[in-house]
């Protein structure tokens, strides 16, 4: 077996964490998700879920990589007490990122479709919808963005991916602040401003709260491995409470500028913030056919959205594409055209779920997508971060939070403290169960 391969820079490891956390569920996800559950008080409840869950799932996923010095699928083994089967877990986390793969690179790929569009002028009737229901777009963008990220993957970790995602994040910041500053200042924005920032406690609902969990976790990209695999790529000269603290902060402020883009454009233009997933894509449309010089507005936004999608896309891939190495020696090129071709196959069913496939898991309209992200958001992720926090605090049958504790103090920065181990090993398992549990019972089957 080779080296292990390490990331060069603090910088690269808080960017590259960063780029797995940021992406289409900050931009795409997160202003739906809070058009179509309240406004403020959804924002209010997801942040209180990012601190409350989302941090503590964060440092535990480090700690277990950075110990372990392994993959996900196989990072349990040299912690975990002889003879349990925590390692099981591996296989799930390798689950949860194929499947989010399967919609996500999709996704991505109509982010590239609208970016293009937008470079040649070919703006006439684009929607979502037709985007969706073209299965020669939907199947080249997204093996586009499948053969463009394996083949930077190829290459070697610091030459690679740390490079790539370090640029990709900082153009991927100034051009939101930008879109954000011209957003605002639209006339009739303060109204989209006082929905997105004001909680009104009268629409907080046990949904508003299920899927501002799910989001928290989504967003961070928590439960699934995704964050344990840059865990094993740092040294240990940085405590991991700090790390995680700093990712947060950038990963909820890209979510929260992406609102003060959409919500004040939405109102300017009196139009649905209720729209739901097409909202980015057919709202954004329209605030910059009725834009000033909104051709190059909205190919700034969607190049922006390209990089944040890929920055997931490129970091899902190299856990992917790790664990596939661990089980069986492969070089990364060798591995990345195997996973790619493989990838490439699963996306299919929601590349062409909108048009060759007619598949309704839940109710009439749904399909592949829905499909695959129910099994990651409302499963995988939830009950994922479950098992990192009951692993890392457990009392006799985990790693222990003695073991935990010294792998996430190692280093200089912020330290977790003996105060937090009731709220980790009590408030975090219980509140992550019953809000599961009740999003599974209310969960609009049909």
């Amino acid at each position: 077996m080779e080296k292990r391969e390490h990331l060069g820079s603090r910088l690269g490891f808080i960017m590259l964490s960063a780029g797995c956390a940021i992406g289409v569920g900050n931009v795409w996800k997160f202003p739906w998700m809070t058009g179509q559950n309240g406004g403020g008080i959804f924002v209010l409840i997801y942040l209180i879920c990012l601190l409350i869950l989302g941090l503590p799932v964060m440092v535990a996923e480090f700690s277990i990589g950075r110990a372990a010095q392994a993959s996900p699928i196989k990072m349990y083994q040299p912690l975990e007490p002889p003879g349990s089967k925590w390692h099981i877990h591996g296989w799930f986390m390798l689950l949860g990122n194929i499947s989010l793969m399967a919609f996500y690179t999709v996704v991505a790929g109509q982010l590239l479709n609208f970016f293009c569009r937008y470079v040649v002028g070919a703006m006439k009737d684009m929607t979502y919808g037709a985007m969706s229901a073209s299965p020669v777009q939907s199947v080249v963008f997204s093996f586009v963005i499948i053969a463009v990220c394996f083949g930077i993957l190829s290459f070697n970790l610091q030459g690679g991916l740390e490079r790539v995602t370090k640029v990709m994040m900082v153009l991927l910041l100034v051009l939101m602040v930008v879109l954000a500053i011209r957003s605002m200042t639209l006339p009739g924005a303060a109204a989209g401003l006082a929905f997105y920032l004001a909680p009104d406690f009268s629409k907080l609902t046990g949904k508003t709260i299920v899927s501002a969990m799910n989001q928290a976790f989504f967003t961070l990209s928590l439960g699934i491995g995704a964050m344990a695999i840059f865990g094993s790529y740092i040294g240990r000269d940085r405590a991991l409470m700090g790390e995680s603290v700093r990712i947060i902060l950038l990963d909820t402020f890209v979510a929260i500028t992406a609102g003060l883009i959409i919500f004040p454009a939405c109102s300017t233009y009196g139009l649905d913030v209720g729209a739901g997933p097409s909202l980015l894509f057919d709202t954004m449309a329209t605030v910059f056919a009725n834009m000033a010089g909104g051709r190059f507005w909205g190919m700034l936004f969607f190049l922006f959205m390209v990089f944040a999608g890929a920055s997931t896309v490129l970091a899902v891939f190299e856990m992917i594409l790790a664990c596939v190495r661990d089980l069986t020696g492969w070089s990364r090129p060798k591995g990345c055209l195997i996973c790619g071709i493989g990838i490439f196959l699963l996306s299919l069913t929601t590349a062409l779920s909108g048009s060759v496939i007619h598949f309704q898991p839940f109710y009439p309209g749904s399909g592949f997508l829905d499909f695959w992200d129910f099994i990651v958001s409302t499963n995988l992720l939830p009950l994922g971060s479950l098992v990192m926090i009951l692993f890392i605090s457990g009392k006799r049958y985990g790693w222990g939070w003695k073991a935990f504790k010294k792998e996430a103090n190692a280093g200089k920065g912020m330290k977790v403290k003996d105060w937090m181990l009731p709220i980790v090993r009590f408030v975090v398992p219980a509140a992550i169960l019953f809000i599961y549990i009740y999003g599974l019972v209310t969960f609009d089957w049909k």
